[in-house]
């Protein structure tokens, strides 16, 4: 009986052992549970988040999937710290097992299984936490959690096989989730000390490592004292670990807990407009007709050309991975090195902010002061402006969810007229208030927009971009997704057209009003000026002072057809540009990146330059997957460009931008253009120096904002001053390599008053346009 029962267990122990070997066989194989095959072993953090480069080496931002702000860096960059924290309180034995530490497993099974000791630690290496992370799902019960870990042991062997120790400690760290959107060491560092990871010093180190064990029950920012303790408890284990000495533990256990906390965001930091662009821009779809709405027809237009002509546009969806998926920005730890130099965006985000909230709103609040429609002009009816705002309530996201959540008309005019707490913007932060909704709407309405692009004008390179004041409070980018009147901007094109058929900056012209016939209809251009009236004067004159007179008889001489077709050289992709005596005066509308890019011509010989916001692209393993080249298009002769360089320089020495020498005290070499549309709607300022090219425009969400008087509305109070705050900045920086005393490569003897024709180029509309 004895021997029977002897052999009865034997036989159970083996059968166990057996039963034990094929069950870690089948694991290991993956015939039971998940196992990831190798390639995903070998790569196991594929959600890295894109990093977005300026063309100075900084990192202006990150697009992430779930809010996994993770940036993937290499154990080098690592603080020794925290390493040294990492190892002492996580697995002291870390560089002695192979992903299984036994030891630890045995003392935990004894002490917290047999014994019940909360406190005996727990058996999980680095490794097997890591691997938890990585393929794990939250356990629902023991039962579940109890069958994970054979699992889990398995994975961890195998990661020891392919990586170093030095590379787990660096994946674990890049893949924890140290809360407040900071997923990875680097982000970590940066959100709670606003430091790279190597620059932690020990008592940081130890507070991020303090995380590890619950980032939720230890967070710094809600529980100070019990991040504190915490971070005592790494600091001892390292004392323990022999990483310090007893006296080192006494004088850091004593420092206090010291945060340089700020929670990282899409929409904080530089750039925050040009990032949503480009994001917007990478992952486009091929854009299909159906997908439009038939108001908006002409963004159909404008993605489908950017299709066909930009390598950029839709990258993601046109460019495949080695396994045939296309590029995912939120997942694939690309970098994306751009265009826009750091220092340059940040001038310019400071001239829009220096001229718009310390200056223009100011006085257009004091304006709205006196309206009874306020903010909008009281050349509109009370009935007119009931309508804008009965628009503005239908487009609201509040109407939205109202109206879905089964609210009455009735009910939803009530609720937009009823006072309810909020938080609104101003330029002093955010202030808590009572107000209608309605009255917020009318509220934001008050604030003024502001558009600015500068681009090198040889290459296309966008140095900086700002579509408008605050991104949190107004998301509508007024760089290139919103497109307004250009005014009397235009008129370089139409002169530029006139000198390609033959006349010159010195040709004379009648400046009197007059009645032009077209079609059947009369039509009589008005001016804001009648200096000069009655006399003959040159064109040279008639662009520097802006003349519509002028321009409109230079219309007259030219083909309409012809000037459409030069526009759309120019890169003007709006379909709804029609051939008339009226486009001498800027009735079309175009975004502010797009009258840079045409002004590039006047500064580059006649060449005209695309905008080019990335220089390349690298996976995330550091190889270059893509380039992208400047695309230039002939669009007036170099003579013709000679002769709009004469004519342009005349509007800031003598015309409506020579504030710009008097106000400004620039002395080199500038061209521009003022524009103001009907009612100063609109407001712009393109400005030109040899090397670079910048345009600003400025005015209200709707075209019934503005102000009422001239002397405040025009171009050459609301948008030029940016102009001019950006460029002295960027003049008085030597580090951009920006020259104040840069010259326009004009040819040796030119002679403006040449009767060269320029070539008489045809320009023809393309058929997308018809």
């Amino acid at each position: 009986m004895r021997k029977k029962l002897i052999h009865t267990l034997w036989g159970l122990l083996v059968l166990g052992v057996l039963s034990t070997v094929l069950a870690f066989v089948a694991i290991w194989n993956g015939w039971i549970g998940y196992m990831p095959p190798i390639s995903e072993l070998q790569n196991p953090i594929n959600r890295f988040a894109t990093q977005v480069y300026s063309a100075d080496g900084k990192v202006i931002g990150t697009w992430n999937e779930n809010r996994e702000n993770r940036i993937c860096i290499p154990y080098s960059t690592l603080s020794p710290h925290l390493v040294h924290a990492l190892v002492a309180t996580e697995d002291i034995r870390f560089y002695d097992h192979s992903g299984i530490d036994f030891f630890a497993l045995g003392r935990a099974f004894i002490k917290r299984g047999l014994l019940g000791k909360a406190s005996a630690g727990g058996g999980s290496t680095i490794t097997q936490q890591l691997a938890k992370q990585l393929y794990s799902e939250k356990a629902h019960s023991t039962l579940e959690r109890l069958l994970q870990k054979p699992i889990e042991w398995v994975i961890a062997v195998k990661l020891e096989r392919h990586y170093t120790k030095e590379e787990i400690i660096a994946l674990y760290l890049n893949y924890f989730d140290f809360l407040h959107n900071a997923v990875g060491i680097k982000t970590a560092a940066n959100t709670y000390f606003n430091k790279e990871p190597k620059d932690l010093t020990i008592t940081e180190s130890a507070t991020l490592i303090g995380l590890c064990k619950n980032p939720s029950f230890f967070n710094p920012v809600r529980y100070a004292e019990r991040s504190k303790e915490r971070r005592n408890v790494v600091l001892s284990q390292m004392v323990k670990a022999g990483y310090l000495s007893d006296g080192e533990y006494r004088m850091y256990a004593d420092e206090p807990l010291v945060l340089n906390f700020h929670r990282t965001d899409h929409k904080d930091g530089t750039a925050t407009y040009f990032r949503e662009f480009l994001r917007l821009y990478l992952m486009a779809k091929r854009p299909e007709k159906s997908n439009y709405p038939e108001w908006n027809k002409a963004q159909y237009v404008y993605d489908s050309v950017a299709w066909a002509t930009d390598p950029l546009y839709g990258w993601c969806n046109k460019n495949t991975k080695k396994n045939g998926e296309h590029y995912n920005i939120y997942t694939d730890g690309l970098k994306v090195h751009t265009s826009i130099d750091s220092r340059m965006q940040q001038y310019a985000e400071d001239a829009v902010y220096r001229h718009l909230a310390r200056f223009l709103q100011p006085a257009f609040f004091k304006e709205n002061r006196a309206k009874s429609n306020a903010p909008f002009t009281n050349q509109l009816t009370a009935a007119q402006v009931r309508s804008i705002l009965n628009r503005s309530i239908n487009q609201s996201e509040r109407y939205r969810n109202m109206k879905s959540a089964g609210y009455s008309e009735e009910e939803i005019r009530k609720a937009f007229r009823t006072p309810t707490d909020m938080a609104v913007f101003t330029y002093h932060g955010d202030v808590d208030t009572v107000m209608t909704p309605l009255d917020s709407i009318r509220y934001y309405k008050s604030f003024l927009r502001a558009g600015f692009v500068s681009m090198d004008p040889k290459n296309g390179l966008v140095k900086a971009y700002v579509g408008g004041m605050d991104f949190t409070h107004f998301q509508y980018d007024m760089a290139t997704e919103g497109r307004r009147q250009v005014g009397s901007t235009i008129k370089p094109f139409l002169y530029s057209l006139a000198m390609e058929n033959g006349f010159s900056p010195c040709d004379e012209a009648p400046n009197v009003q007059t009645t032009y016939t077209v079609a059947g209809q009369s039509w009589t251009p008005r001016n804001g000026s009648r200096a000069r009236y009655g006399q003959m004067v040159t064109l040279k004159w008639g662009l520097a002072q802006s003349n519509n007179w002028i321009s409109a008889y230079l219309m007259s001489k030219l083909n309409p057809q012809q000037f459409v077709g030069l526009l759309r050289s120019y890169g003007f992709n709006n379909p709804d540009i029609h051939p008339s005596m009226a486009l001498a005066l800027g009735p079309c509308e175009a975004s502010v990146c797009e009258m840079v890019s045409a002004y590039t011509v006047f500064a580059n010989h006649g060449i005209r330059c695309a905008p080019m916001f990335v220089t390349k692209i690298e996976d995330n393993e550091g190889n270059v997957i893509a380039t992208f080249q400047p695309r230039m298009n002939e669009v007036i002769s170099e003579a013709s460009a000679n002769k709009m360089l004469v004519e342009l320089q005349a509007v800031v020495n003598e015309g409506t931008a020579r504030r710009l020498r008097f106000k400004y005290n620039f002395t080199g070499e500038i061209g521009g253009k003022t524009g103001t549309t009907n009612r100063n709607a609109d407001a712009w300022f393109m400005g030109f120096t040899p090397e670079l090219v910048s345009g600003c425009w400025v005015g209200g969400e709707d075209r019934d904002i503005h102000f009422d008087s001239t002397s405040m509305g025009q171009g050459a109070t609301m948008a030029l001053p940016v102009w001019a705050y950006f460029m002295q900045k960027v003049f008085a920086d030597h580090r951009l390599g920006y020259s104040k005393n840069a010259t326009f490569a004009l040819p040796d003897g030119f002679d403006p008053c040449s009767k060269d024709d320029g070539g008489g180029a045809e320009y023809d509309i393309d058929e997308v346009y018809e």
